[in-house]
């Protein structure tokens, strides 16, 4: 079996390319725990200097996680599941505390786990094929992987709005909102990471010189609509401002919600909410995992990936199938700490 995470040294830069592209890349255990040994090797090895993600082949960089394993862990005990979050969560720390650069390469779909090993990044590199999304209420999961942090710190209510929704943008929003650095040509990838390789210490040269201007960004068109229809943190308050707009993008909106499981379109404003006042990243994915470890074993993440992923018939039965039928007290039990033996940490 070919190796899924091919860590490599290249000049004085350590490469990480991601090599699983008949399912988009998405992550495994292996594949993590791959991710965390490398970066640890390098973390002390004078002769790396930098270290550049991006993947080996295929038209993603990363789809997400290995979402039928975690669904079948789900249905289970859950084990296999959680230990997977735990490691993934340690990738995402150590790339958001890694002292020396980062760059990702987000070429082509960018999505959840994807996300989460972007997003840590000192430099964040899109393309015209960049499609970048957190896509997870779709199948009665979360925005997990640090999007608490990073979708609560976007402009006025942009975060709430990709949470909810699992908007796709392209590489030119990503850089108009922040969560890309660099827009740069498919074309000149190559090249600019042989430049990186053989001179890491002119990194932010190389990748300014090879950049171009993003076309305009289309969801900035929107920013005033989203500001005003997603200002609240209560569910039922965002869907009847939708549902009293007459305009285009409310109803458009107000449709693709109306898809979403409305437990973890609740989860996901709370985890917002706390993101934007969490003191550290440690803080923030240590609730991610304890709020991860019960909503993988919760009834609407089981049917979202049987409706999205096994059976295709993109008809979940949500279970509680409306809003106020998720309660206050329900999401305190999901957002509960763990016991301290329980407990995610870095290490």
């Amino acid at each position: 079996m070919p190796t899924e995470v091919i860590a490599t040294r290249d000049g004085r830069v350590g490469r990480l390319r991601l090599n699983r592209p008949r399912q988009l890349h998405a992550l495994t255990t292996a594949m993590c725990a791959a991710m965390l040994d490398a970066l640890e090797a390098w973390r002390t090895d004078p002769e790396v200097e930098a270290v550049l993600l991006d993947h080996a082949d295929g038209r993603g960089f990363c789809a997400g996680g290995d979402i039928r394993m975690l669904a079948q862990s789900g249905a289970a005990d859950g084990m296999a599941a959680r230990h997977f979050f735990a490691t993934e969560y340690r990738v995402n720390h150590r790339l958001f505390t890694y002292a020396k650069p980062t760059v990702a390469f987000m070429d082509g779909v960018t999505m959840g786990g994807g996300v989460g090993l972007s997003l840590p990044c000192r430099h964040r590199v899109a393309t015209e094929h960049t499609r970048f999304a957190m896509p997870e209420t779709g199948i009665g999961l979360f925005p997990d992987v640090g999007a608490g942090w990073y979708l609560s710190r976007l402009p006025g209510r942009m975060g709430r709005y990709l949470a909810l929704t699992g908007h796709r943008l392209d590489g030119a929003e990503c850089v108009a909102l922040g969560l890309a650095t660099h827009y740069v040509a498919t074309e000149r990838l190559d090249d600019v990471k042989a430049v990186i390789a053989a001179a890491p210490r002119e990194l932010d040269a190389a990748l300014a010189g090879a950049a171009s201007e993003p076309p305009p960004a289309a969801v900035l068109d929107h920013r005033a609509d989203i500001d005003r229809l997603f200002a609240s943190d209560r569910l039922e308050q965002v869907l009847a401002a939708l549902r009293a707009d007459p305009g285009d993008f409310a109803r458009e909106t107000l449709a693709t919600v109306g898809t979403k499981s409305p437990q973890t379109m609740k989860v996901s404003l709370k985890l917002l909410l706390d993101g934007a006042t969490m003191s550290t990243f440690e803080d923030e994915m240590r609730q991610e995992y304890a709020v991860a470890s019960r909503v993988v074993q919760r009834h609407d993440f089981i049917e979202g990936v049987r409706a999205v992923i096994v059976d295709k018939d993109n008809a979940p039965r949500w279970d509680p199938a409306t809003p106020d039928g998720v309660t206050d007290h329900l999401i305190d039990q999901i957002f509960a700490s763990l016991p301290e033996a329980e407990e995610w940490s870095p290490h």
